[in-house]
């Protein structure tokens, strides 16, 4: 037997480390949680995301009472960008998360769904996405989704037939 060893790195920024393209990206997710429709989990998550061209697209969490029904925000920001952008690439993408009256003082990490999207994104455009996680103490930078999911599943994995 042998053990694999997996590490990722995680960068810690305070505010002001943060240089004033990432607080911009970041301010626009802070900005989206506003636009959350949350009413039951009432954890409103805001995503914007960087183009290679510098477009700026946003989303946010959208509940439904048929739970499965929702979409976080990561995926309907990602999915925006995909869909009216094809061309081009994402350099980045930052999240906030809203709870109980205020932003949170940890970064919210992306769910596993979220993961797999960023990751097919990060691939398909065979190009690295910084990742801001953004809390009220502290920042955690990302230099790329790959650092997220280590492990991660891709259209070569799929069957040929």
């Amino acid at each position: 037997m042998k053990d694999l060893c997996i590490t990722t790195t995680i960068h810690r920024y305070q505010w002001d480390e943060l240089s004033e393209q990432q607080q911009t990206l970041i301010e626009e997710a802070k900005r989206m949680t506003r636009n959350s429709y949350s009413p039951y989990s009432h954890f409103r998550v805001g995503a914007a995301v960087r183009l290679k061209n510098g477009t700026i697209v946003r989303g946010s969490n959208q509940e439904n009472a048929a739970y499965p029904s929702g979409l976080c925000a990561e995926r309907t920001a990602l999915f925006a960008a995909n869909a009216n952008y094809p061309d081009q690439p994402v350099e980045a993408l930052a999240i906030a998360c809203y709870a109980e009256g205020r932003f949170t003082s940890e970064p919210g990490a992306p769910c596993a769904g979220c993961r797999q999207v960023m990751l097919e994104t990060e691939h398909r455009y065979r190009q690295p996405i910084q990742v801001l996680l953004y809390g009220q103490d502290v920042t955690y930078v990302i230099d790329s989704v790959d650092e997220l999911v280590p492990l991660g599943f891709f259209a070569e994995d799929l069957p040929k037939h």
